[in-house]
């Protein structure tokens, strides 16, 4: 039994050996020559714009952590899923199905009231900032406009 350890201890300490020699040789093969260009910062092939560092909305991170939650539960329910297909498993253990679904049942219920508290406490909406129109300081007066929007708007609606 204690050899079988050896094995793995062997492949193991064969692929690091493999891995420390691919990268110090890869060191040794390749162009060095950093410049400014290479060693800024790159935004998707746009120049990068001010500092890094800013602070970001809470919310973004927030929206994150409910994505990453329910890209987890997917994970959990498809094994779950692929064993209820199983015909021998439900043929040794006729009980399984029943179990089973209660169990994804319970799951999903747990993640929908989560859900439903972050809801109810309004992490989900997003505050759109309003913006202020700009009081343009022209000669012609609102009642111009107002008139060719009525005009153009009846126009649209067949009026």
């Amino acid at each position: 039994m204690i050899e079988q350890f050896g094995y793995v201890a062997a492949f193991l300490g064969a692929g690091i050996l493999f891995l420390g020699l691919i990268l110090t040789l890869a060191r040794f093969i390749r162009p060095n020559r950093p410049n400014v260009e290479k060693n800024s910062t790159y935004e998707s092939g746009e120049a990068p714009v001010g500092n890094a560092n800013i602070r970001f909305n809470p919310r973004f991170y927030v929206i994150a952590l409910l994505f990453v939650l329910f890209e987890i539960e997917l994970v959990f329910l498809f094994p779950t899923a692929t064993l209820l297909k199983n015909k021998e498993l439900s043929t040794v253990a006729p009980e399984f199905p029943m179990y089973a679904v209660i169990e994804i049942l319970l799951f999903v219920g747990i993640l929908a009231l989560g859900l439903v508290f972050a809801w109810v406490k309004g992490y989900l909406n997003w505050e759109k900032p309003e913006t202020a129109a700009e009081k343009l300081n022209i000669p012609i007066p609102d009642s111009v406009y107002d008139s060719i929007r009525t005009k153009h708007y009846s126009q649209k609606n067949g009026q």
